[in-house]
Order: C-alpha cells, then sequence, then structure tokens
C-alpha cells in the first residue's frame, strides 16, 4: 500500500476512535472506551506504516518538512495515549488526546501542506537530527497529555478527579521533561555543532525551545522542592504546552531563522 493511502486509513482509524471515546464519555460507558483505544492503535499500526514507507521511498527519516513533522507528532501523541490510556483510570484522557491528534492529522493532510519530499539540504543530513526531532517531539506529546489533563484538573468537580488529573500530569511531564530535554536541548546541540559549527546561537526555535525547558522545569522543581500541586502546577503545565506550540508552529510560521524550514 502506498504512504497515502495509508496515512488516509491511519486519519479515519483516529476520526472513529474520537468519536467512540466521546460516546463513550457522553453516555458514561467506560466498556466503551476500550473500543475506542482499540481504534486508536489500529490507526497508529497504519500510520507507523505510513511513515514506515515515506521513509523507505525518500531515504531519509519522516520529519524534514512541516507535513513530516505533523505526521510524527500526531504519531507519537497517539504512542503517548497508548502508554498513559490503557488501563487509566482517567477515562476523559483518551477523548480529548484524540482531539489533539484529529486536528494534527487535520492540518497535515490540508491542501496548502505540501507534501511531496524534497531534496535535504545538507543541514539536514545527519542522523544527529533524526534523533533530535523524533525524542523532542516525543517529548512534547508527553506534554500534551500533561496538558489535557491539567485542563481536566481545572474542570474537575470532585476532589477525588482532580487528584487523579493532578498525578497523570505528574507523571506525563516526568516522562516528556527528560525525552524533550534530551532531544531538544543535547542532541539539538550535537546537531548544530556538526552542521553550522556552534552548539548555541540563539536562533528562534533555539530560544524558544529554552524558554519551553524552562517552563517545565519550573514545574518540576515547584513540585519536587517547593511540594506545589493542583491548580498552580496545573498552570505551569499548560503555560508550557503553549510555549512548546509556539516553539513549533509560532517560530516557523511568524520567526524567520534557520529552523524555518522544519
Amino acid at each position: 500500500m502506498t504512504e497515502p493511502t495509508l496515512f488516509t486509513a491511519a486519519f479515519a482509524l483516529y476520526v472513529a476512535a474520537a468519536l467512540v471515546y466521546f460516546a463513550a464519555l457522553f453516555a458514561r460507558r467506560e466498556r466503551w472506551a476500550r473500543g475506542g483505544l482499540a481504534l486508536a492503535v489500529a490507526g497508529l499500526a497504519a500510520h507507523t506504516a505510513a511513515l514506515a514507507v515515506r521513509t523507505a521511498a525518500s531515504g531519509h527519516a519522516p520529519f524534514t518538512n512541516m507535513y513530516e513533522s505533523l505526521s510524527f507528532l500526531s504519531w507519537a501523541v497517539v504512542v503517548a495515549l497508548v502508554v498513559f490510556g490503557r488501563g487509566s483510570r482517567v477515562p476523559k484522557l483518551g477523548p480529548y488526546l484524540m482531539l489533539i491528534v484529529v486536528a494534527l492529522v487535520a492540518l497535515a493532510s490540508s491542501p496548502l501542506m505540501p507534501k511531496g519530499a524534497t531534496p535535504l539540504v545538507p543541514a539536514l543530513q545527519s542522523y544527529w537530527l533524526w534523533l533530535h526531532v523524533s525524542v523532542t517531539l516525543l517529548g512534547e506529546a508527553f506534554f500534551a497529555v500533561a496538558f489535557v489533563a491539567s485542563l481536566l484538573y481545572l474542570g474537575a468537580d470532585s476532589e477525588e478527579k482532580r487528584e487523579r488529573f493532578d498525578a497523570l500530569a505528574y507523571r506525563a511531564v516526568a516522562v516528556g521533561f527528560p525525552l524533550f530535554t534530551l532531544g531538544g536541548l543535547v542532541f539539538g546541540m550535537v546537531w548544530a555543532y556538526r552542521a553550522w559549527g556552534r552548539y548555541w546561537g540563539w536562533d528562534p526555535k533555539e530560544v524558544w525551545s529554552l524558554i519551553t525547558w524552562f517552563v517545565f522545569a519550573l514545574y518540576l522543581h515547584t513540585r519536587i522542592v517547593m511540594g506545589w500541586k493542583g491548580r498552580r502546577s496545573a498552570w505551569i503545565a499548560i503555560a508550557g504546552f503553549l510555549a512548546a506550540l509556539f516553539t513549533y508552529f509560532g517560530v516557523n510560521y511568524l520567526l524567520a531563522g534557520l529552523h524555518s524550514y522544519s
């Protein structure tokens, strides 16, 4: 099967998963949520195949333009859902995470998004770039889990639910932060040195990645050292994810820099 066919199949399965998840939420049928997760996993399998086919056809990892990057990020969010959604005592996680996935895939599928594989510029011809982008986006996917959990915390109507959402957000940041640190900063600096001969250049995406890192470092510091929980932690996690979104979208489209092609 071709990459567009597999990608379309994944998109359809993700939409179906979101619909089943929301049906389970509104009907208060937690068993139905298992069907939503099963559809999401099926979509993930098709999506993985699509990424593999594109990688084989293009000869490089599938995140060197905005279409490929959006595709990989949406794939990573589904991976995060599978990690935290299977057996989760937070049934609202699936519906809202799948909304993010569907939005990302819809954006990637937009006619405005060029989808052709193009020859790589010299700066992109490095396996350090592959490590940098893939691990960074995986970290951001877990930040998406923390974002959703934090929003659910702010809207929860009982202390039991708030405790669940707060704990989930913390676990997601505890996974996402090391990944983002390794991919966004460590691997990113190694790639920058190999591509441009310096580890750091105050490029807009480097600056906003550092801002995002500091926000989530603040989240962990205030929680572990100062004992913050609940509402204050939720707002920090939300701010961190919004910073990550600006790093991803805002820098690419609003600020000129060495990362404007990614």
